[in-house]
């Protein structure tokens, strides 16, 4: 064998003794099962078994000599003698696996194989059996996501119980769980065994659980430390996400039993849960969260372990942002900024101060450990100018164990106290040193997280382990280049949809009354009964069968949370004991929120959920989309619309996605079908409702023309509550036996509800129940302005509220409800229903009733907007839903001045129109649709919206550069310090922060006006860098002193007073100016500022290029 010191030769060098793989090696994988050991050998056998037992000894010294012998978990370094690291348990136990799959390839091996594998075995057991311990915890998590109802990612190192609370560590990590739930598939798949027991099937479907909602769950990420400023506030980030994703794709549809276990061991994860992670991870990359604009975490994320990324583009510009602002010449820093270790940490708080980050800039503690992370990727890409640069870069870094010489990966270097200040004038300048604090124990220290990865890249380079070896599940592949599981479980096809995908739409009509009159129109469907025996179900049901999954006594875990199933859940079929089931999607799905009533909405739903699922389908098989149509819809007065639709569909296309109408029994074969397995014997305990066919003894209605259509109503929208809300309650009730009208009654209803209660008595009903009869009765009405009220007061919500504020929120937006001028509510991270709900009737509903279900059916239109046509909100940072409502509302007035605007009224299906018309025309460069509106008109929408033009906060950002006094806005200041120092220049904090200032202004013109300034005076400041403003600007009187140059030179000053110059002073005439000459006056009153001197008329030419 060779001796120690000739080997640590070798892999401290950066030479060819350890080489990447052939590049030419990579191309024959695919197909490359059977003898590999002759395939990839060193020159010799012998040399294999030294290298491998030399490895060997490395783990045995440097890894499994601190596996505890108690839970089988690891320290994150090995002076710690109390507390694990799940984390670092996960990777020692990989690494562990990695030389286990290495030795395989021997013959005999001496039972070294089968001990690394045991110890592999052991750890993630012990993991498996530390959340075990938690599971109350799991399961109160289902229902409510909070810090405190965690899974612990910290514990006692021989105990494995909690030792540190989560006021004492920030436990919320998800990429822990998900990191688990990858490497368990691959160790599984590779031939161990880990889950024993049913108990730990369903513990592994309620991690599952645990993580389905990284999208919306802001979590302290991989480091622990939530958002940059180390605040104590978690954020949603990319990697957390993106570990999810992958997660969710390696564990769905696979046995945790292995190639022997029954149906009854096999994950499933929701493929709803999955399109949301995947569409918001892609959103974000590559950025990591709103405060940080990239973290090394992404290595890991994009590439080896997870490779959660199929997007070519995406992967290379995440990964070169990375290696832009972090590379360092020690290590990569984690994240710009970053204090942890560094000299300067005050080691007594747990907490930064505000704006302590800003002393971090530059002298971020570098970590080693990331090379290496860069030196695997390089191999898995096949790139080794990549390997042997990492590999050279590493060699520098390692140091020698003083005692037994093996190679050590520090943790990280730092930068010493008194090298602080050149290296911060000079980044790179100075030598950094091995970080050594009460915080890493002493100089011969294992970072069992570094060495881990160590010997993972060294048994890779050094041609030991193969990449399949590595990842037998072969995620590193395409996902079409990716071995297809075997059974009889939907699997991830992953990558984008197909551009040939086809979806199955199959017609349920209620009744065959239904069904004839539809077929006079030539569109064919098929009754509940024609289908049999398939049954089709309402999704609500599905929800119940999916609480017995992950069900456990013994742990007293209750399965599947109650959540509703999405679209691609519903566009599978099912086996489900021993029937076919097809679900109708939930926008069918009766409702009590008003919604419902609007056929052209519903219409447009449809169209929407098509398109939907042509541009997500990830599964094999295709998706089949059931159409359900009952009576009900077709007394509607816009049921013409869908019937136009119908027979669209016909055509074999919708809205560019290719379908294929079709009995259902000829469509089974084609279709996307689920078994599920978990329910062994429980069908008769279910107690299913299919829908049933509605039997009538005559099937009359033969074309529209006879069926009874509902009446429409004629009634002023008279303003009830304020003419009767001094009256008494005694008088009100007197009122209403005797009123007619809809709208006026419920008003009146709502006044008693404010005084009286819900059960105060209107003769024998209750008002609540006197409000509900109302609201059903405007609902057969199609009277939008009473239902909205209705729906108001007896605060409704609309169904699945959270996805759609969520799209808005990950596309770095922020989404606000409220009142104008009075109290608001913003949500810059995922909220539940709950939250949107309590924000609405507290902020919105005291102020204007109708108002409260307006806004919610704006977040609704707006989140389904931007996640098909995120460009249409370019340039708004911030979705003020009160705001949108008025921007609606003015666009009504403008197109039709002569009629009162009454938007409560209008459908549904209106609003949304209108408010697609409004972001179309607002939307820069938009050149599709047709203006109907002045300049003027356009310009005090873009104001409502606060929709800036492309590098506007940049350029804020820089003004305030060049404004020693700060900026003000109204009464707020903006101040020039800490601002600068705090936040970069293209921070989204410091983009929300200009955006609230902008939020003060009730007035959209003047907003717009507002923004105009902003960005005249930093293209002013930008042509002309000498210039500098000293003392406090005032934004505001610079649009004062555009308007009375405007004035002085049209000779107007002695008619309009501008001594009380606020946003209300009327300046009809300045604005109607053509936009270059009023552009020239903004210049002119800012060069007259700069310069200290006014300008003659000649300014006029000073316009924007």
């Amino acid at each position: 064998m060779k001796s120690p010191s000739s080997k640590h030769k070798k892999i401290s060098s950066g030479s060819t003794g350890s080489t990447v793989t052939n590049p030419s090696q990579k191309s024959s994988l695919a197909g490359l099962e059977g003898d590999y050991v002759n395939h990839i050998k060193p020159s010799s056998r012998q040399d294999t078994i030294e290298q491998l037992d030399y490895y060997y000894g490395l783990v045995k010294r440097q890894l499994l000599r601190y596996q505890s012998p108690t839970s089988h978990l690891f320290p994150a370094q090995s002076s710690n003698t109390e507390h694990a690291s799940i984390r670092d348990s996960i990777y020692c136990s990989a690494a562990v696996w990695s030389l286990y799959q290495a030795y395989r390839r021997l013959d005999d091996d001496r039972g070294k194989s089968y001990e690394l594998g045991q110890s592999a075995v052991a750890c993630m057991r012990g993991v498996l059996a530390t959340w075990m311990r938690q599971s109350p915890k799991l399961e109160q998590w289902k229902v409510k996501n909070c810090p405190k109802l965690s899974l612990h990612t910290m514990v006692g190192l021989h105990t494995g119980e909690e030792v540190l609370n989560y006021k004492q560590y920030n436990h919320l990590q998800l990429d822990v769980v998900c990191l688990y739930l990858l490497y368990l598939v691959q160790m599984i798949t590779s031939g161990l065994e880990i889950v024993y027991s049913m108990e730990e099937v369903a513990l592994v479907q309620n991690l599952v659980y645990y993580i389905e909602r990284a999208y919306r769950t802001p979590d302290f990420g991989t480091w622990g430390r939530g958002t940059k400023y180390n605040d104590g506030n978690p954020e949603v980030s990319a990697s957390a996400i993106g570990m999810a994703k992958a997660a969710l794709e390696a564990v769905n549809g696979f046995n945790l039993f292995g190639e022997r276990g029954s149906n009854y061991s096999v994950i499933y994860a929701d493929i709803d849960a999955h399109n949301r992670n995947r569409s918001i991870f892609e959103t974000l990359l590559p950025r990591e969260s709103n405060t940080k604009n990239t973290d090394v975490s992404l290595l890991s994320t994009i590439s080896y372990p997870a490779f959660a990324t199929q997007n070519e583009e995406l992967y290379t510009v995440t990964k070169s942002r990375v290696v832009k602002y972090l590379k360092g010449e020690y290590g990569f820093k984690r994240f710009i900024r970053d204090g942890f270790g560094s000299e300067l940490e005050d080691l007594q708080r747990r907490y930064y101060q505000k704006g302590e980050t800003l002393e971090f800039e530059h002298v971020e503690n570098e970590w080693p450990i990331f090379y290496i992370f860069m030196i695997i990727d390089g191999i898995f890409k096949d790139n080794p100018k990549q390997v042997v640069e990492y590999q050279d870069l590493i060699s520098q870094r390692i140091v020698y164990d003083q005692i037994s010489g093996d190679p050590l990966v520090p943790m990280m270097y730092s930068v010493p106290t008194n090298a602080m200040k050149e290296e911060k004038s000079d980044p790179k300048s100075q030598k950094r040193k091995i970080t050594i604090s009460n915080l890493m124990g002493a100089t011969n220290d294992v970072f069992l997280w570094g060495q881990a990865m160590f010997i993972i890249s060294e048994l890779l380079t050094n041609n030991l382990l193969h990449i399949y070896e590595l990842d037998p599940i072969k995620r590193y592949l395409p996902c079409y280049a990716r071995q297809k599981p075997v059974g009889r479980y939907s699997s991830f096809l992953g990558g984008t949809a197909a551009s040939d995908l086809v979806i199955q739409v199959v017609m349920i009509a209620e009744s065959t009354r239904l069904q004839c009159m539809l077929a006079n129109y030539g569109i064919q469907t098929q009754t509940p009964t024609e289908v049999e025996p398939v049954q089709i179900w309402p999704p609500s049901e599905l929800v119940r069968v999916f609480q017995s999954m992950g069900k456990s006594s013994k742990l007293q875990l209750n399965g599947r949370p109650n959540r509703p199933i999405g679209s691609l859940g519903t566009s599978k079929l099912y086996r489900v004991c021993g029937k076919t089931v097809l679900c109708y999607p939930i926008i069918f799905s009766a409702s009590e929120f008003y919604l419902s009533h609007d056929m052209a909405l519903l219409t447009e739903d449809i169209r929407d959920e098509l398109k939907f699922i042509g541009k997500c389908w990830r599964l094999v098989g295709r998706p089949t989309f059931c159409i359900l149509i009952s009576e009900q819809d077709m007394r509607d007065p816009q049921f013409s619309e869908m019937l136009n639709f119908l027979a669209e569909l016909r055509h074999g296309h919708c809205e560019g996605v290719k379908v294929r109408l079709g009995r259902l029994q000829n469509l089974l074969s084609s279709s996307c079908i689920e078994h599920l397995d978990f329910l062994p014997g429980q069908d008769s305990s279910l107690e299913i409702q299919p829908v049933q066919e509605l039997k009538h003894l005559y099937a009359g209605y033969q074309s529209l023309t006879d069926i009874p259509k509902i009446l429409e109503i004629h009634e002023d929208l008279s303003d009830f509550a304020s003419q009767y809300q001094h009256t008494s309650s005694r008088d009100i009730v007197e009122i209403l036996r005797n009123l007619s009208h809809v709208y006026g009654s419920i008003q009146l209803c709502g006044i008693l509800l404010h005084r009286e209660g819900p059960d105060f008595q209107i003769g024998e009903l209750s008002v609540k129940e006197k409000l509900e009869h109302m609201h059903k009765e405007a609902g057969h009405l199609r009277y939008w302005a009473a239902l909205r009220y209705s729906s108001s007061l007896l605060k409704q919500m609309v169904d699945s509220i959270s996805p759609y504020a969520t799209q808005i929120i990950v596309n770095g937006k922020t989404l606000t409800v409220g009142t104008v001028g009075v109290d608001f509510e913003e949500f810059d991270k995922p909220c539940s229903p709950q939250e949107i709900h309590t924000a609405l009737y507290t902020k919105v509903q005291p102020y204007n009733i109708i108002g409260a279900v307006l806004q919610q059916e704006l977040i609704l239109y707006c989140g389904k907007i931007i996640a098909t046509k995120p460009e249409m909100f370019d340039g708004i940072l911030c979705l003020r839903m009160a705001r949108f409502v008025t921007a609606i509302e003015m666009y009504q007035g403008f197109v039709n001045p002569k009629e009162p605007c009454h938007i409560e009224n209008l459908a549904p299906s209106k609003i949304r129109k209108t408010l697609m018309k409004v972001l179309e025309l607002t939307t820069a460069g938009n050149k599709q649709t047709p203006v109907i509106l002045t300049s003027h008109q356009v310009n005090s929408l873009n104001g409502c919206l606060t929709r800036v033009p492309a590098n506007f906060y940049p350029s804020v950002y820089s003004t305030l550069q060049r404004c020693p006094g700060g900026l003000t806005f109204l009464s707020k200041h903006l101040p020039q310090e800490p601002t600068i120092k705090m936040m970069d220049p293209k921070e989204l904090s410091f983009f929300h922060m200009v955006e609230n200032l902008l939020a003060q202004y009730a007035v959209p013109h003047f907003i717009f006006l507002m923004i105009r300034v902003l960005t005249i005076l930093a293209t002013v400041l930008k042509r002309n860098p000498e210039l500098t403003y000293k003392e406090e600007l005032k934004i505001d009187d610079l649009i004062k002193d555009g308007v009375q140059l405007y004035l002085k030179d049209h000779n107007l000053l002695n008619e309009v007073d501008l001594s009380e110059f606020t946003e209300n002073t009327d300046l009809t005439g300045f604005l109607s100016l053509d936009q270059t000459v009023l552009d020239s006056y903004i210049a002119r009153a800012i060069v007259n500022l700069l310069l200290g001197a006014e300008i003659g008329k000649m300014g006029m030419e000073c316009k924007l290029q």
